[in-house]
């Protein structure tokens, strides 16, 4: 917090944030603002584990339970965790709450080389496609944060609207990737007339027709 104020930088801090009694802590992310103030706390919602809660995250984490929504010079911008990627529904949420700039911190590192080979890294594979594709989905820029502590199965990199990766570091490498997010730049949008009725549960682009060879579906 001191060294955000010195350097007048925003930072997000992944941590553990402690409960009261025998509660179990948070997995967590403090948002740090300019002036070294924490501003919010995003908890992560879907904690790795089975429903028997003795596995994964939720052997040692208790789920969080609200969404982290705040602004930098204007831009609205939302936080998740590792997991929470596996749910899209969550990535709506945050559009619908006007967010175009995630931050999705995770911690997919310290693979032993048998495991990554056992399971043929198959999160360098999922990721960054994933990321992308909500990238483009929602029109935002994602910021895809990685472990760089070996071995990390894919490197931290950046993606833009158009689902497009900007920018990447180095695998199992310290490294600073800087990204610039400029809200003013046309960005190719293929769903931009249609993805608000969408999500609203519209299921089509234009106006519905009324014909009888439209209601019989079994015919030529």
């Amino acid at each position: 917090m001191s060294l955000a104020k010195e350097l007048e930088l925003w930072v997000i801090l992944g941590s553990s944030h402690r409960l009261s009694g025998d509660n179990k802590p948070y997995n967590s992310l403090y948002i740090i603002n300019d002036s070294g103030e924490i501003v919010e706390r995003y908890d992560k919602m879907f904690c790795t584990g089975n429903v028997s809660e003795d596995d994964g995250d939720l052997k040692f984490y208790s789920p969080g339970n609200h969404f982290c929504v705040f602004e930098i010079d204007g831009v609205k911008c939302g936080v998740l965790i590792c997991h929470d990627f596996r749910y899209i529904e969550l990535y709506r949420v945050y559009y619908k709450r006007g967010v175009r700039l995630m931050f999705h911190s995770y911690h997919n590192a310290a693979f032993t080389t048998e495991k990554l080979k056992e399971f043929d890294n198959i999160w360098a594979k999922l990721v960054p496609a994933t990321m992308q594709t909500y990238a483009a989905g929602n029109h935002m820029w994602i910021s895809a944060n990685n472990s760089s502590k070996p071995n990390s199965s894919w490197p931290s990199f950046f993606v833009n609207p158009e689902g497009v990766i900007t920018g990447q570091l180095e695998n199992d490498k310290p490294g600073v990737l800087i990204s610039t997010v400029d809200t003013s730049a046309d960005f190719y949008d293929a769903s931009a007339a249609w993805r608000d009725r969408a999500i609203e549960g519209v299921y089509h682009s234009g106006t519905l027709v009324e014909d009888e060879r439209s209601d019989c579906r079994t015919s030529l």
